[in-house]
C-alpha cells in the first residue's frame, strides 16, 4: 500500500466539541470496579477467614460486571473485556464462598464431626502442655 491509498490518521473518528482533537473512548467505570471487586472478593474468599466478606464483594462485583457489560455496548464506551474479567472473578468468588459456607454448615450440623474436631483440639492442647 502506498501512503496516498491509506486513510488519513484519525479519519472517521468523531471529535469533541470545542477541542478539535479525536474523541478517545472511555472505559466503563462499572467494568473497572467489577474487576477490582472481583479480585478483592477472590482474595478474601481464599483466606477462608474473610470468606463472608468476599462473598459480599463477589455479589457486588457480579452486579457491577453486568452493568459494565451493558455500558460497554454504548457508543464511545469500552471495557467489555474488563467487565467480563470482573464478572468471571466475582462469580468464581461467589461460588467458592458458597462452597465454604455449605461445607462449614454441613460440618457444624454433623454432631460426629464436631466431636471429632473437639477431640483433635483437645489432643493438640495436651501435646502443648
Amino acid at each position: 500500500m502506498t501512503a496516498s491509498s491509506e486513510p488519513a490518521r484519525g479519519a472517521g473518528v468523531p471529535t469533541r466539541a470545542g477541542r478539535g482533537g479525536p474523541a478517545t473512548p472511555k472505559t466503563s467505570a462499572a467494568a473497572a470496579f467489577a474487576l477490582v471487586f472481583g479480585v478483592a472478593a477472590l482474595i478474601s474468599v481464599l483466606t477462608v477467614i474473610l470468606s463472608w466478606f468476599g462473598l459480599i464483594l463477589g455479589i457486588i462485583g457480579v452486579i457491577l460486571g453486568i452493568v459494565g457489560l451493558k455500558m460497554a455496548g454504548r457508543p464511545g464506551v469500552t471495557g467489555r473485556g474488563v467487565a467480563i474479567g470482573g464478572l468471571v472473578l466475582s462469580a468464581l468468588a461467589v461460588l467458592i464462598g458458597l462452597a465454604f459456607a455449605a461445607g462449614i454448615t454441613t460440618v457444624l450440623n454433623d454432631e460426629g464431626a464436631v466431636d471429632r474436631i473437639q477431640r483433635e483440639v483437645d489432643d493438640l492442647r495436651d501435646r502443648l502442655d
